[in-house]
């Protein structure tokens, strides 16, 4: 085994290019996740190969070039931007001598950095023991001896399995955690359903600016950064438009390519926020060179975690460096599909809320009220809402109050706010009243 230093460490990286394989053709990525992690890049190998040797994974002539350029540069350290076996990494070790780390482990070690929650420090430990359980069944077979020696005989456990043990007592203690924090949250959920308050996801591929528009639409001082996986906990904020209710906005981890299984499964907890929100919000990088990829990868890490289902609105952020216009986009049916803005410059932002109240709203409703004096209460939620188009004063003095809302608003009034089907002076529509009606 190798010590790992503290601080900044030379690397080579090694990018290989796998016939007929979906991994990633770009290196870019894999660079920017070795920066991210604090690695310094000596040099990057790359090659294609059209199958991964079963024993060096990069075959034994590119190992070698690989050995030479670690000598060369003094790299202590070797990153393969690909998921190795447990024997496949041992024995590129040993050929290197030197520490080599996969795609998995890497994107373990900067979510262990940016994780700041004790909800996301018990995420990330789970996930790395889990990767490490599979490191256990072939990694040290130095350590199947049976202990020996005066003080330790006993019933003959043999380190291996002494390892084996201990992280599985480990993953079971942080499950019990994880699952008081997820009550905690799921009582949380079970408040804002009773509220009926919708909840709008952010999600979108790791870097694409989500944290910067999630500070920019609350105010909020959410850590954002030009970095991948600048933040790994999760952020409700409750947000105010125009014509809804009050709704949550919650901001999500990020996604990226080939995102390691461990990593899908210790975050399912939190990944909740988004299987169950009302609206997710799919935030693109405008000037990303690949942006059709990483939308596939979005959606399928989205079918995953089973939120492929969830209506979404895209948004094209970063417009500013694309040099594209703010404009919202509508489908065929003149619903808001898309919006293009800048989470950094403000541009577009209105555009945005413009999209989220008629999502949110699922059609706008629009008739008259007759309210009696005793109806005080229900005419001040109705300014306060902003539902209210005119007002004007009946023969008796009743308040005749023209109504402009959401059908899930109309839905409370009646529901929470004590409106009845007898003040109804036009309008409202009758699926409405008569799913209602009972209540009244």
């Amino acid at each position: 085994m190798f010590e790992r230093p503290q601080g900044s460490e030379r690397a080579v990286l090694v990018h290989l290019t796998l016939d007929g394989a979906a991994e990633g053709q770009d290196a870019s990525e894999f660079q920017d996740l070795a920066a991210s992690a604090g690695a310094e890049c000596m040099a990057l190998i790359t090659g294609r190969r059209s199958a991964p040797d079963s024993r060096l994974f990069a075959g034994s002539g590119k190992a070698a070039e690989i050995r030479e350029a670690a000598e060369q540069s003094e790299a202590k350290l070797v990153i393969f931007d690909h998921t190795l076996s447990p024997s496949q990494e041992r024995n590129l070790e040993t050929f290197l001598q030197c520490r080599v780390l996969d795609r998995t482990g890497l994107i373990l070690d900067i979510f262990a950095q940016r994780a700041r929650s004790f909800e996301g420090k018990l995420q990330v430990e789970l996930a790395q023991l889990r990767h490490l359980s599979t490191r256990l069944v072939r990694g040290w077979t130095h350590l199947e001896r049976q202990r020996g020696g005066i003080g330790l005989r006993g019933p003959g456990e043999t380190q291996l399995e002494t390892d084996r043990r201990l992280l599985a007592d480990r993953i079971k203690q942080i499950r019990l955690r994880l699952g008081r924090v997820d009550r905690q949250r799921e009582q949380g959920r079970k408040a804002r359903r009773k509220a009926d308050l919708p909840t709008v996801s952010l999600v979108g591929y790791t870097n694409a600016g989500k944290s910067t528009l999630f500070n920019a639409l609350t105010q909020a001082q959410v850590y954002a950064a030009d970095q991948l996986f600048a933040t790994l906990d999760p952020t409700l904020r409750r947000l105010e438009l125009p014509g809804v209710e009050s709704v949550i906005l919650a901001d999500t981890v990020g996604f990226i390519s080939r995102l390691p299984h461990e990593l899908v499964a210790a975050f399912r907890a939190t990944l909740r926020e988004t299987v169950e929100a009302s609206l997710l919000l799919h935030v693109i990088d405008a000037h990303h060179p690949d942006r059709a990829g990483v939308i596939a990868q979005v959606e399928a890490v989205l079918a995953e975690i089973g939120a492929a289902d969830r209506p979404q609105l895209q948004v094209f952020n970063k417009i500013d460096l694309s040099g594209e216009p703010p404009r919202l986009e509508r489908d065929s049916e003149g619903q808001a599909r898309a919006v293009w803005l800048s989470a950094a410059t403000g541009a577009g932002l209105d555009l945005l809320s413009t999209a989220l109240a008629e999502r949110l709203r699922g059609g706008t409703v629009q008739g008259w009220l007759g309210l009696p004096h005793s109806a005080a209460r229900l005419r001040a939620r109705l300014f306060q809402l902003g539902a209210v188009v005119a007002e004007e004063t009946g023969s008796a003095g009743e308040w005749l109050i023209e109504v402009r809302t959401s059908r899930s608003n109309v839905d409370l009034l009646y529901r929470r706010d004590g409106l009845r089907a007898e003040w109804v002076r036009s309008g409202f529509s009758i699926p409405i009243l008569n799913r209602n009606e009972d209540q009244l």
